[in-house]
């Protein structure tokens, strides 16, 4: 399986059909129809759903691309990564969970665009989940995510800085008037939780959930829809202060009672050579810290 049938095999989903594709990559249709069958052939399935004007893909088809996407950015990052000219240049991937702590990512950055420009800095919001997986295919260099965390297989540098956990509600409900949240104001409320298990497991021993009657009527994985969700008047949200800018939005955030903080974290791979524009990155950070 080459490379290059993979590229051509993205670029016939990207462009939606094959004559398109071909087009785009200066080559002929049925030669790139014949990479592909012979993709096919090699792989002993079908990719594409034949008989439908419009490109669409099989379920093996819908696996391939995505780890085809998976493979050409890994390779892309390691061809950057490898340059052996004195100044230090490649590329640094970070999977980033939401949190305002996220700040000393940026003085970091800010450090490394004035010693190293060539060094370019790509930040992928998601869930620590992803973090983990992509981490563990070599797709991220480094990954910032909250505690509690399974810290087992990292090396990792605790971060400055907390959050807290609380409700995201439309300014006009019944609980923005209060200046804190406790268990019992949430009785037969519709809540939208987050979906992290670490996360769930924290809010869980706070509401203490067989002894109250709650609604959770949806889950979440990044703030931003659940927060219009808010807005809209479908449910409370428990999320974490600072994530939502609510100054220009008809919501508030009020805290939880007894309170819950959160610290962040940021995760490397014990086992991986860090490349050396991610290893430039850590000494920069370290150097904030300290």
């Amino acid at each position: 399986m080459e490379l290059r049938v993979l590229k051509y095999f993205l670029a016939i989903i990207q462009e939606h059909n094959i004559s398109n594709a071909a087009k785009k990559l200066h080559l002929s249709q049925p030669a790139i129809s014949r990479q592909i069958a012979d993709l096919e052939k090699e792989l002993g399935t079908t990719l594409f759903k034949r008989g439908t004007k419009v490109i669409e893909l099989t379920p093996d088809g819908e696996y391939l691309a995505n780890q085809a996407t998976q493979i050409l950015t890994l390779t892309s990052k390691t061809v950057a990564n490898l340059g052996n000219n004195r100044e230090i240049k490649g590329s640094i991937m970070i999977g980033c969970s939401e949190a305002p702590m996220i700040t000393i990512i940026a003085d970091t950055i800010n450090k490394i665009k004035k010693i190293a420009p060539n060094i370019t800095i790509n930040l992928h919001s998601c869930d620590a989940n992803e973090v983990q997986t992509k981490i563990q295919n070599g797709l991220f260099d480094f990954g910032f995510v909250l505690e509690p965390f399974n810290k087992i297989n990292y090396n990792f540098l605790n971060l400055p800085g907390t959050t807290r956990w609380g409700i995201l509600t439309r300014k006009d409900s019944a609980l923005a008037q209060k200046s804190q949240i406790i268990v019992a104001d949430l009785d037969l409320q519709p809540l939208i939780m987050p979906q992290r298990p670490d996360s769930r497991s924290l809010l869980n021993n706070w509401l203490g959930e067989s002894e109250h009657n709650f609604q959770v009527i949806g889950n979440y994985n990044l703030l931003n829809n659940a927060a219009i969700l808010a807005e809209s008047g479908v449910g409370h949200v428990l999320c974490l202060d600072g994530i939502i800018n609510t100054a220009q939005s008809n919501l508030v955030f009020i805290p939880l009672a007894p309170k819950i903080l959160i610290h962040s974290i940021l995760i490397w791979p014990k086992t991986a050579s860090l490349s050396p524009a991610a290893e430039l990155f850590l000494s920069q950070l370290k150097q904030i810290l300290t």
